[in-house]
């Protein structure tokens, strides 16, 4: 169930406006828009132009993860079979042009394909299906000065690589996910596995069946990231309310916010942590 609580404090440039901010606006949109298109088709020098030099991602079966590892484990990832999607369900974008910064709040649901071997011999065929799982990914967006290596600034026509303004350019410093639910779907439309309440418990609501399948391939899947629904009915999850308050500072202007997921040892999947695991969890410096 989902909180009827307004996790925002404030609004934010994300409508109608300056022209120049529909277009700052427009701009990390397409970045958001490039972790489904770029990623899915292995497209890893496009993905990786989508980031800062020291981003860092994180993902259920990844965990924290630099640009630059993720796409490594990816890669290795996707050598083993690893079979992940992501279908665009809508973007929107707030920005603080003040601040210069934005988040970009994709709805997107994550749909990955797993397969239970059967035996040949007995005549048991695999079992083959999918887990869905609608979620909200968020790009913590900020401008940099434009760095293209082997670049020529002065160049024109086509191919040619279209320069940001005023010699700065949007690039995404970190990605984090709000889970919301998850649905096991079979491939032939009736066969599907049955997890147990215990393996399902140990990942919260939002992505226990994700969970539940993706330590099926031997992942160390991340059992405290947020998702929408509270321990109780019309409850906000801590760590849900606590994504937004990271946006909002992220939004003001702070240099360093706290992403980390929060140090085990609290009530559970669903309720709430002790702690949220800070202490310079993005692996930065303050600058």
């Amino acid at each position: 169930m989902t909180s009827p609580l307004d996790p925002q404090r404030r609004i934010y440039s994300h409508i109608n406006g300056h022209p120049a901010d529909v277009l700052d606006r427009l701009t990390v949109s397409e970045l958001c828009k490039g972790w489904p298109v770029y990623r899915d088709a292995s497209e890893w020098k496009n993905f990786r132009s989508l980031f800062c030099h020291d981003a860092f991602v994180w993902t259920t079966w990844s965990k924290r993860q630099t640009i630059d590892s993720f796409i490594q484990v990816s890669k290795e990832g996707k050598a083993r079979g690893d079979f992940i999607m992501h279908r665009e369900c809508g973007t929107s974008v707030d920005l603080n042009p003040q601040t210069r910064r934005a988040v970009g709040k994709m709805k997107a649901t994550i749909t990955q394909r797993f397969a239970i071997p059967g035996d040949a011999a007995r005549g048991v065929a695999p079992v083959v299906f999918d887990v869905d799982c609608d979620c909200r990914f968020h790009f913590f967006c900020l401008q940099e000065p434009v760095d293209y290596e082997g670049s020529d600034s002065d160049s024109d026509g086509p191919g040619a690589i279209s320069h940001g303004r005023d010699g700065l350019e949007w690039k995404v410093r970190y990605v984090k996910l709000i889970y919301d639910k998850d649905k096991v779907v079979p491939a032939d439309g009736k066969t599907a596995p049955t997890f147990s309440e215990d393996v399902l418990r140990r990942c919260p609501e939002g992505y226990r069946y994700l969970g539940a399948a993706q330590r099926m391939l031997g992942h160390d899947v991340d059992e405290f990231l947020p998702t929408i629904q509270g321990s109780e009915e019309g409850t906000a999850h801590r760590l849900w309310l606590d994504m937004y308050e990271k946006m909002g500072q992220w939004l003001d202007g702070e240099e360093d916010i706290d992403l980390s997921s929060p140090v085990s040892g609290g009530k559970g999947a669903n309720g709430v942590a002790n702690g949220n695991g800070h202490g310079n969890g993005n692996g930065l410096g303050r600058r």
